[in-house]
């Protein structure tokens, strides 16, 4: 099996690399190999590598930035993935494409589910609709896995924004009411190495292509999952903090309105697949102690 990552280098993409590895053979791409801006030089990649997987973890992640950079976020968010699938359809490869629980508009009460209707309010969510629609468009297999408030021990995130915070500040003020599925990059990596392991092989009539809400199991608010961070982190780390408080939205305003409910059904996932994701909880213990591994390491 040759497996080509978009991405490689990302929050997403550096857990995703050892697992695909065992696979086959993996190429790992990103931005310095190949301008995902750049139709062009997305079909010469995947003429080049001649995939029969591609899992493209590339995208533009940077939510308040992408309502001054709309045309980026949609270039790489939507034209590039489109033509990934397209170039993936015509190899009659699979592609793995990530979407984003900010699709939602965050009104509806209880958890979304894959058919709901998408009402995204950003450009970012806009940009990540358009994405999912082009891959499905192109035809060919295809797993759209749409997950929420990814983080990990890489990268600029949610957790490593707090412990940075937490060691400066004795006072944090943070977001309440909204409420998601925390979800770790080693954890949705997990189960995209399994998908692929399982799916690269089956044939078009039979293969379950489609789109799939792929949380960690369980939700929390902004403000308890920073709580839940310090508790886990602060076991082996001193942290200045002494107080989280929550805040209402209205009370943090950012360029890129967000939604309030957050919260992902995975049913469709769990009964499709035969398996599913454990517990927000569970996902950052470990990486809790991935970071510790680091620490002493450093030591």
């Amino acid at each position: 099996m040759r497996i080509l990552l978009t991405g490689a280098s990302g929050q997403l993409g550096t857990d995703l690399t050892p697992l695909l590895r065992k696979h086959g053979e993996l190429i790992p791409v990103d931005q310095a190999e190949c301008d995902f801006r750049s139709v062009d030089a997305i079909k010469k990649l995947v003429a080049a590598v001649q995939p029969s997987v591609i899992v493209n973890a590339a995208a533009y992640t940077a939510v308040n930035e992408a309502e001054a950079q709309s045309s980026l976020a949609y270039a790489i968010n939507s034209v590039a993935a489109g033509v990934l699938a397209e170039e993936a359809r015509n190899l009659d490869a699979l592609i793995v494409h990530y979407s984003t629980d900010y699709v939602f508009d965050g009104n509806k009460v209880g958890a979304y589910v894959e058919s709901d209707e998408p009402r995204p309010l950003n450009v970012y969510g806009a940009s990540k609709l358009a994405g999912e629609r082009a891959v499905a468009a192109a035809g060919g297999r295809h797993l759209i896995l749409r997950t929420s408030w990814v983080y990990g021990a890489n990268g600029n995130n949610f957790l490593l924004t707090i412990r940075r915070l937490a060691r400066e500040r004795e006072e944090l003020k943070i977001v309440d009411d909204q409420v998601g599925g925390p979800t770790s990059s080693i954890q949705l990596a997990r189960a995209t190495s399994r998908l692929v392991r399982q799916y690269a092989g089956v044939p078009a009539p039979s293969f379950p292509s489609g789109l799939y809400h792929t949380t960690a199991a369980g939700s929390v608010s902004w403000c308890g999952f920073a709580r839940a961070i310090v508790n886990v982190l602060g076991e082996v780390e001193t942290f200045k903090v002494r107080h989280i408080l929550g805040i209402s939205t209205c009370e943090y305003p950012t360029p890129a309105q967000r939604p309030l409910n957050s919260v992902l059904d995975n049913e469709k996932f769990n009964r499709t697949f035969g398996f599913c994701l454990e517990s927000w909880e569970s996902g950052l213990a470990e990486v809790a102690v991935e970071l510790r591994q680091r620490e002493s390491l450093c030591n």
